[in-house]
C-alpha cells in the first residue's frame, strides 16, 4: 500500500509538472509571437521612416543645391587651354535655364523653353547675355541630333551644359534653374519689373498668366493697357512665354532678355537685406550649382555689374528654319562653325577659329538637314 501510494505520488508529481511545462511552453510561445508582431511593427515603422526619408530627399534632389560631377562635364581640350591663354581667362560663362514646369520638376523630364549664358567679365563687370533658341538642331552631347531642349529632358542640367560646351566651344561648369513659380516669386520680391508692353501682347499675356495662376493655385491680375508699365511676378513670366506674334520664338528670347535685364535693374535699386532675404526665400525654388551663399555674395555686388549686350543664337546671318523629318520645325545653323566663331567674338571680342569637334557637328548638321531644306 505504501509503495502504491508513493506510486501514485510519483505520477500526480510528474503530471503536475508535465501541466506546468505545457503552461510555460505555451506562455513562451505567446511571448514569442508577441515579439514578432512587434518587431514586425517596428520593421514596418521603420520602413515608413525610411520611405519618408527617401521622398524627401527625392524632393529636395528637385530644388536648391546639387553637386555637378565635373568627371562628366565635357570641355573640349583645345578650350580648355584657350580659357588659361586667350581673352576668355577673364570670364565666368554661367548657363541659365528655365524651365516648363509649374510643379517644381526642374532636375530633369522637363525641356528648358528658356536657354541662356550669362558671360561675365571679371575685370569691367560687363555682362553679356545670349539666348540659345530652344529648338536649334544639335548634338545632344550623346551624338544624338535633336532640338536643343531635349538636352535637358533627358539628362537634366548637366547633360544641358555638355550640350552648350561642345557645340559652342564654351566652359560652363555652372548653372541656375528656375520654373515659373520661382521667376514669378522672384519678380515679385523684387516688387515687379518695368515692361513695355504692346497691343499684341496683351491678350497672350493675360492667357498665359490665367493658365499659370490655374495650375500654381494663384490669383492674377489682367493687364488692360498698353505701354511702359510695372508688371507683377506672374504677369512677368507670362510675357516670357509669349512667342504667338510677329518674331515667333526669336521674339519670345528677346522678352526673356528683356525681363532678366529689367531684374537687374530692380535688383540695383534694392538694399542688400532685401537682396539678401529674397536670395534665401528663393533659393528653395531653383536648382543650382552655386552655393547660397555665393549667390547672395553675387547679389551683394550687383551694383559691380551691366549687361552691356545681348543677343540670339545662332546669329540671324547663320540660321535658318525648316522642318526636320518627325523632329519638327527646327531653327538650323547653316554652319555651325561659323556660328560659333561669331560668338566667341560677340562674347570675348577676340577673333577665334572653332574646334575640329565643331567642324564635325557642323558637317553632320549639314548632311541631317539639306535633304528638308531643298
Amino acid at each position: 500500500m505504501a509503495e502504491n501510494s508513493k506510486k501514485k505520488k510519483k505520477g500526480s508529481a510528474k503530471s503536475s509538472k508535465s501541466g506546468q511545462s505545457k503552461k510555460a511552453s505555451a506562455r513562451e510561445r505567446e511571448k514569442k509571437k508577441r515579439g514578432k508582431i512587434i518587431l514586425f511593427i517596428v520593421e514596418i515603422f521603420v520602413l515608413l521612416i525610411m520611405a519618408a526619408v527617401l521622398y524627401a530627399v527625392l524632393k529636395v534632389e528637385k530644388v536648391g543645391k546639387v553637386e555637378l560631377n565635373e568627371e562628366k562635364l565635357v570641355i573640349n581640350e583645345e578650350v580648355k587651354e584657350r580659357a588659361e591663354t586667350t581673352k576668355m581667362k577673364g570670364y565666368r560663362n554661367i548657363a541659365l535655364f528655365g524651365v516648363d514646369s509649374t510643379t517644381g520638376a526642374l532636375a530633369k523630364n522637363t525641356r528648358s523653353d528658356t536657354i541662356m549664358i550669362a558671360s561675365i567679365n571679371l575685370d569691367t563687370g560687363e555682362c553679356k547675355l545670349v539666348s540659345v533658341y530652344r529648338d536649334t538642331y544639335l548634338n545632344l552631347s550623346n551624338d544624338t541630333y535633336n532640338k536643343c531642349n531635349a538636352a535637358y529632358m533627358k539628362g537634366g542640367p548637366e547633360m544641358a551644359i555638355n550640350m552648350l560646351n561642345m557645340n559652342l566651344d564654351m566652359n560652363i561648369t555652372d548653372f541656375i534653374t528656375v520654373g515659373f513659380a520661382g521667376l514669378a516669386d522672384t519678380i515679385d520680391a523684387l516688387g515687379g519689373v518695368m515692361i513695355d508692353v504692346d497691343e499684341a501682347e496683351i491678350n497672350h499675356l493675360n492667357s498665359y498668366q490665367f493658365t499659370m495662376a490655374e495650375d500654381l493655385k494663384r490669383p492674377y491680375k489682367e493687364v488692360t493697357s498698353t505701354g511702359y508699365q510695372q508688371l507683377t511676378g506672374l504677369q512677368a513670366t507670362a510675357y516670357c512665354r509669349i512667342r504667338y506674334t510677329a518674331g515667333d520664338d526669336f521674339k519670345r528670347t528677346e522678352r526673356q532678355r528683356e525681363v532678366l535685364m529689367a531684374m537687374a535693374d530692380k535688383a540695383k535699386t534694392a538694399s542688400a537685406a532685401t537682396l539678401n532675404q529674397i536670395a534665401t526665400d528663393v533659393f528653395n525654388e531653383i536648382y543650382t550649382s552655386l552655393d547660397l551663399t555665393e549667390i547672395v555674395e553675387l547679389l551683394g555686388s550687383v551694383n559691380d555689374y551691366k549687361i552691356v549686350d545681348q543677343a540670339g543664337f545662332p546669329y540671324e546671318e547663320y540660321r535658318t528654319t525648316g522642318t526636320i523629318g518627325s523632329k519638327g520645325s527646327c531653327v538650323i545653323p547653316v554652319d555651325l562653325k561659323e556660328s560659333v566663331e561669331w560668338l566667341h567674338k560677340f562674347l570675348f571680342d577676340e577673333d577665334y577659329t572653332a574646334s575640329s569637334e565643331v567642324q564635325s557637328y557642323s558637317d553632320k548638321i549639314k548632311s541631317d538637314t539639306s535633304p528638308y531644306l531643298k
